[in-house]
């Protein structure tokens, strides 16, 4: 039987819930996670590195947060711009179900919805910014069409922001963000992440 991953949709592995803190930007956020969802222990360096970068300077709409996790991205984020709705994307159903939870115990269950999707299957809506950190051991070919796929998931001035490690695909994703969009700019890096950012000029995908 093959490993079972994060990114599975219905994860079999038993039960290991766990309730921890974890600062991010100027609080404590409190988080449940579980066994068969990534990063369990802690919000993980790439996604800290990413949301510290992320351009809060965008057009108006909801932010999607795709392949949420637990959901420390749209918490978080949440907190800061309480003007905003999110939208927390997850194929698997135990993340997506502690996203709803987590999002409930820090106090933005309002504005913090869930769906359940393979990358963009079940979204059909478009948003101001899209924020990912792809599960790069799902494949290559996920992790290319959740950053191409973006395009058709924007409005006009809205961003992609992709964090990836150089050792993982961050210079070839680099490379399709700038063939996908036109533009892609290097906004941060940190041992190793990259911090990727794509504006969609609402003509990129013509």
């Amino acid at each position: 039987m093959a490993e079972e991953h994060y990114y599975t949709q219905t994860p079999t592995t038993a039960h290991d819930e766990h309730t921890w803190s974890f600062p991010l930007f100027d609080r404590t956020f409190t988080f449940t996670t579980d066994a068969g969802v990534f990063s369990k222990q802690t919000v993980d360096f790439g996604t800290r590195v990413m949301l510290e970068a992320f351009n809060q300077d965008i057009p108006m709409g909801k932010i999607l947060d795709l392949g949420a996790g637990y959901g420390p991205v749209a918490i978080s984020l949440a907190t800061q711009m309480p003007d905003r709705e999110f939208d927390a994307a997850e194929i698997n159903e135990r993340a997506l179900a502690l996203v709803l939870k987590n999002a409930a115990k820090n106090g933005v269950g309002a504005r913090v919805e869930g769906i359940q999707t393979d990358r963009y299957q079940n979204i059909h809506d478009k948003y101001a910014a899209i924020l990912t950190n792809p599960p790069v051991r799902a494949g290559k070919q996920i992790v290319t069409d959740m950053i191409a796929g973006a395009v058709d998931h924007l409005v006009a001035g809205g961003t992609l922001t992709v964090v990836l490690q150089k050792k993982q695909g961050a210079p070839s994703a680099k490379k399709l963000m700038e063939e996908t969009f036109g533009n892609v700019a290097v906004i941060a890096k940190n041992k190793g992440y990259y911090i990727l950012e794509s504006i969609y000029d609402g003509h990129a995908n013509a």
